[in-house]
């Protein structure tokens, strides 16, 4: 339940598109701090409930929304008026999403925030990428949301940090002002790059964790690939001109770590049913919302080959799905042809640990001496 259910909206109004778990949570979220919040779901009964209901039983069950949400699946009554515009669907189908809702985009001052963690299989295009095309627009107006973001934990109103990223930091403000509430938490940071690739790359970890917890191997391995995961997702946003240090906040390391330990996570709940022996055909169909980390393999590795960045366990992680090894090899950290002593750091050279745990603390010292008051730098 809310803790403000009888708060009235006192803020512009802002439309998220999509009314899955993560859409609908954050559309609470944005509620909870004052919006004016209107959802879009594809299926009209999926709106009706969570206009007149205020539930959204089928991916949020248990939790009351907001009485001040309202939702619609009409596109065009979602969008007008909205002062900014939270995407929320499938990375597969966003670009059909965007070209449905681009007439309707009327005002270019409105900010298009990103809450999807995908790349688009077709192009190998980032989330921000395929916006930018579809809806023809300023870069400066796009942002991206990522961090450590488990719907249901943060539906309850579990204490959340989360991180806003634009090429605009006045972008990046103004929707970290607006995606705070006493409970959700947002900084900002100018790395798009690496704030995508944070939130696309650890879902391919969560998966890998999966496997081993399938199989049943212990928290040794899964540490192990855990830490190694955190190099080879450096090493890959590096290449692509992302700043080392996000992959240690809230979009990298942050994020690695909730999708990798928790149930609640659909890429570690995937592999986990692999692990156990079921094909890759078997898990999709039961799993009832999307894992992106299946989908975001491929081109993850097409984008490695193309800049040189060698990722061990995402190439056996893409092995499994393929059925051409079994989960209980799945230990590229362990395991490898060449016997020579490797170090542990980057290959970007960064082997800062002791600097990156005194900035970790250093964040985290900021968050609470901070209480939660304003947009900060992540």
């Amino acid at each position: 339940m809310s803790r403000q259910p009888g708060r009235r909206p006192d803020g512009p109004k802002v439309v998220v598109i999509g009314s899955g778990s993560w859409g609908t949570t954050f559309g609470k979220i944005l509620a909870d701090g004052g919006a004016q919040v209107t959802m879009w779901a594809r299926r009209p009964e999926q709106a009706q409930e969570i206009d007149e209901a205020k539930r959204n039983s089928k991916y949020l069950p248990g939790i009351n929304l907001p009485r001040t949400m309202r939702a619609t699946h009409e596109l065009r009554q979602a969008i007008d008026g909205a002062a900014q515009v939270y995407l929320s669907v499938p990375s597969q189908s966003a670009r059909e999403t965007l070209r449905a809702m681009r007439p309707y985009l009327t005002d270019d001052a409105v900010p298009i925030v990103s809450l999807m963690k995908g790349v688009e299989k077709k192009t190998n295009l980032r989330m921000s990428q395929v916006i930018e095309q579809e809806l023809r627009c300023d870069p400066a107006r796009i942002a991206v949301a990522s961090g450590p973001n488990l719907a249901l934990e943060i539906a309850r109103e579990n204490p959340t940090a989360a991180v806003i990223a634009s090429g605009s930091q006045d972008t990046a403000d103004a929707v970290a002002r607006r995606a705070r509430n006493p409970y959700f938490r947002s900084f900002v940071n100018t790395d798009v790059t690496g704030t995508e690739f944070g939130g696309v790359l650890k879902n391919l970890i969560a998966v890998a964790i999966g496997i081993v917890d399938g199989v049943g191997y212990g928290e040794n391995t899964k540490a192990s690939i855990i830490t190694r995961g955190l190099v080879e997702m450096t090493d890959f946003a590096v290449a692509y001109g992302a700043q080392p240090g996000t992959l240690q906040g809230l979009a990298g390391l942050g994020d690695l770590i909730a999708t990798c330990q928790s149930p609640l996570s659909r890429n570690n709940t995937a592999g986990r049913l692999l692990g156990q022996g079921y094909k890759f055909h078997e898990v999709i169909a039961q799993m009832n919302q999307t894992a992106e980390g299946l989908a975001s393999v491929h081109p993850i590795l097409e984008l490695a080959k193309e800049a040189g960045v060698e990722m061990p366990i995402v190439q056996q992680v893409k092995m499994v799905l393929e059925g051409r090894m079994s989960p209980r090899e799945i230990a590229p950290h362990l395991t490898t042809d060449d016997d020579t002593p490797q170090g542990e750091g980057t290959q970007n050279g960064q082997n800062d640990r002791g600097g990156a745990l005194r900035r970790a603390i250093e964040r985290a010292l900021d968050l609470l001496r901070d209480g939660g008051r304003g947009p900060r730098r992540d």
